[in-house]
């Protein structure tokens, strides 16, 4: 058998082939690196095995047609003739006498020749390209591939569990690291911050004035309202602010205790005291005197800076008594986002506040110190109202950790008094009518204190950090005595009466406000003249 392909059409084939499998095919490398080479490898050897078992079959069945044609025209048969013979009458086949060239007979005898180099050539054809030997060739590279298709997956199975368990470590390890930081970088921000104002001490005058108090001096004009802010959680202490009441009513004074719901946000507070210091000035022709505890030293601060033009000339001053002006370390470490059972603990909180005392978890979230940074920074104090900034450090002397000092008292509203003549008698009917209530408001303040004092090296009262209640531009007054957070507003059973008690230290912080608004206005007129 002869090839029928010339040098031309090889050097054709070997082009192709080239160009096909080498230059057409290839691709470039991905992100899989290595893996994606190998793949690709596999795929050009399966191709060029599909490419030469073609090219070979190809090859094949020309040599048969070549082989056909030769045996053909070694025989005399003519190929127009041979396909005019009829294709199954065999039974001519063997006959002599119908032997001559050309004739029917001949042409049987003829196609029974060919019959048999067709046979010899099937069965050379069947054996040489059979698919099933190219499938030989090519199953192993499909195993191959298929195999390596598998290890890469299970290669990147196995990357992927690896990165997940990496973020998952991550994850822990950053919220551990931000369990156990906690506020230490928020604590004290503002006095870190540049553009704050610097405070001013007022801690000479305060005593001094104090100690006037105690003396029987009382300078405190009644030319103003003094309004008494509570702070969280007030709705629930009925003794909350009702001893300071009394005292400055007594002195002819007038004062009340803001009526608001304390477990609100802080801008809904603001709103609700901005139109009950309108009323008070409406209905009584007074500035109003704001002195806030906790919490409502900043409502009241809010309150200024969000609704200033319309409560100026209205307003005579503001002190902060203990109020988380600028965070606490206690709402931001019970909230924080990110720490571990961060979630945990906000749905325990959302159930305590929202729940149990009908409040707003937003309440507790505003004195984060997220939450406190940017409101100051959205919301300014105005620059031209007296300020005071009380703060105090509680004690965490083993004594107060072991006893509760705090026991305050109830009175029973659904009995009559009757007064029986002169005032000495009515306070000491009223007297047998109060209900001692044990409070360890003091042990739990002591408590909180140690706490945070081993934990962030900080003095607090308890909840609030001493650095944290200097509002900037303020007088800030800072007692010698040890007062924990809840001093200020609950009276206690045993009074020593060596030591000042709440209602006096109230007195002496709006008698230091009411002589800064004078030094104030003095400074004004001077600056107008």
């Amino acid at each position: 058998m002869g090839n029928s392909y010339s040098d031309e059409e090889i050097s054709e084939i070997h082009s192709t082939a080239h160009y096909e499998v080498v230059t057409n095919r290839s691709l470039p490398l991905d992100y899989h690196g290595i893996f994606s080479l190998m793949d690709d490898i596999f795929t050009h050897l399966l191709e060029l095995t599909t490419y030469i078992s073609h090219r070979f079959i190809h090859f094949v069945e020309n040599l048969v047609l070549q082989d056909v044609s030769w045996c053909s025209e070694d025989s005399g048969v003519n190929p127009a003739v041979l396909e005019d013979c009829p294709s199954s009458s065999t039974s001519y086949i063997g006959d002599t006498s119908l032997g001559t060239p050309g004739t029917k007979a001949s042409c049987y005898r003829n196609e029974s020749l060919v019959n048999k180099k067709f046979k010899v050539i099937e069965t050379y054809y069947s054996y040489w390209c059979d698919p099933l030997i190219f499938q030989g060739l090519t199953i192993p590279l499909f195993g191959l591939r298929l195999a390596w298709r598998w290890a890469l997956a299970c290669c990147g199975y196995s990357f992927y569990c690896i990165r997940c368990a990496q973020a998952r470590f991550l994850s822990i390890t950053s919220r551990v690291q931000k369990t156990l930081r906690g506020s230490s970088d928020d604590i004290g921000w503002l006095q870190h911050t540049p553009e704050m104002a610097t405070v001013e001490d007022g801690t000479a005058r305060f005593l001094g004035m104090l100690e006037c108090i105690r003396n029987g001096e009382h300078t405190l004009p009644n030319s103003f309202v003094y309004l008494l802010i509570p702070g969280l959680f007030s709705n629930h202490g009925p003794l909350y602010f009702v001893a300071t009441k009394r005292f400055f009513s007594k002195m002819g004074l007038a004062c009340h205790i803001a009526k608001i719901h304390s477990e609100a946000s802080v801008e809904h507070n603001a709103w609700e005291l901005k139109q009950y210091i309108e009323e008070l000035y409406w209905g009584s022709g007074k500035c109003v005197m704001l002195l806030g505890h906790s919490k409502g030293g900043v409502d009241a601060a809010a309150a200024l800076s969000m609704y200033w033009s319309d409560l100026k000339g209205k307003v005579a001053g503001l002190a902060l008594v203990q109020s988380p002006y600028g965070g606490t370390p206690i709402a931001s470490d019970i909230l924080r986002e990110g720490q571990i059972a961060d979630k945990e603990t906000r749905r325990i909180m959302e159930l305590l506040i929202c729940k149990v005392i009908k409040g707003d978890i937003r309440a507790l979230e505003d004195l984060t110190y997220e939450k406190r940074k940017d409101f100051i920074m959205k919301h300014k104090l105005p620059d031209n109202i007296p300020l005071i900034s009380f703060h105090s450090e509680a004690s965490i002397a083993p004594g107060v950790l072991a006893t509760m000092t705090h026991i305050a008292h109830a009175e029973l509203p659904w009995l009559p008094l009757f007064k029986l003549g002169c005032e000495e008698s009515y306070d000491y009917v009223r007297s047998r009518l109060q209900l001692p209530v044990v409070m360890p408001i003091s042990a739990a303040m002591a408590v909180s204190a140690l706490h945070l004092q081993l934990r962030y090296g900080q003095k607090s009262d308890g909840l609030v950090t001493c650095c944290d209640a200097e509002v900037p531009g303020s007088v800030v007054v800072r007692p010698d005595q040890k007062l924990d957070h809840a001093w200020m507003v609950y009276s206690s059973w045993w009074k020593d009466s060596s030591k000042p008690d709440a209602c006096e230290m109230c007195e002496a912080l709006l008698t230091l406000l009411v002589d800064l608004r004078k030094m104030k206005q003095q400074e004004r007129e001077r600056a107008g003249n």
